[in-house]
């Protein structure tokens, strides 16, 4: 049975205080030494997790102060570690899925190189058009390598994020990653899902993250409406 790793625990824990606000920007956290004692976990353990704050933008560490509080990001995260839902608030963000995950091979010409176990594995699809605060923003394609994510294609992922299904499912972390950006006029298709003029800039992104799993990267194509939004996003 695949038991959630104790650190893993903790980081749910001290992630979800910060993101409702026990927490306040600029406070300090509870001390490892704390920590230790009210969990019942060793030091390294402790240090595991709050490593994984640090990667997500949630706490700095300094020397000599300990783990410092940064807000939430509140611009539009797509270019973040964090995941959208966490950089803008899940209360502001809604996602429809136009596409439902499933099963395929991957494109002749897929846009970035795939590791061996990738491509022999084929990958998950799936479509997402996702909202703030009622305009639809962003229209999204998602490729991910289908190497052990059981019954990843029979979950639901309508107002769900994406990265906090593979943190709390499948123990997938973001680690950082590459993308390539620029404006181009918007093409018909996507004109139309984004409510927008045929032939108006929009930003085209392609994006790779790579996961603390080995071999096993996160794929993107992404259409963003940037008319009325910036995006912010820190690797």
């Amino acid at each position: 049975m695949n038991q959630t790793p104790q650190y893993r625990k903790l980081y749910e824990i001290l992630r979800k205080h910060i993101l409702s606000g026990v927490y306040e920007e600029g406070s300090l956290l509870p001390s490892e030494n704390e920590l230790c004692a009210v969990h019942n976990l060793t030091r390294p353990t402790v240090r595991q997790a709050l490593d994984s704050l640090v990667r997500e933008g949630l706490i700095q560490k300094r020397q000599g102060k300990g783990s410092i509080v940064r807000k939430p990001l509140q611009s539009i995260g797509i270019l973040s570690v964090a995941g959208t839902a966490s950089a803008i608030g899940s209360q502001y963000l809604r996602t429809e899925i136009l596409q439902k995950p499933v099963i395929r091979a991957w494109e002749e010409d897929f846009s970035f190189e795939l590791s061996e176990p990738e491509k022999d594995s084929g990958c998950i699809y799936m479509e997402r058009l996702r909202y703030v605060e009622g305009e639809p923003v962003f229209y999204d394609i998602n490729h991910l390598p289908n190497l052990n994510l059981p019954r990843f294609t029979t979950r639901s992922f309508q107002n769900k994020s994406l990265f906090e299904i593979l943190r709390n499912h499948y123990q997938i972390e973001i680690t950082g990653g590459e993308q390539r950006l620029k404006a181009i006029r918007c093409p018909e298709k996507i004109a139309s899902i984004l409510k927008v003029d045929k032939g108006e800039p929009v930003l085209y992104l392609q994006r790779k993250l790579t996961t603390n799993r080995d071999g096993f990267s996160i794929y993107s194509t992404i259409w963003f409406n940037s008319m009325n939004h910036t995006i912010y996003g820190r690797f």
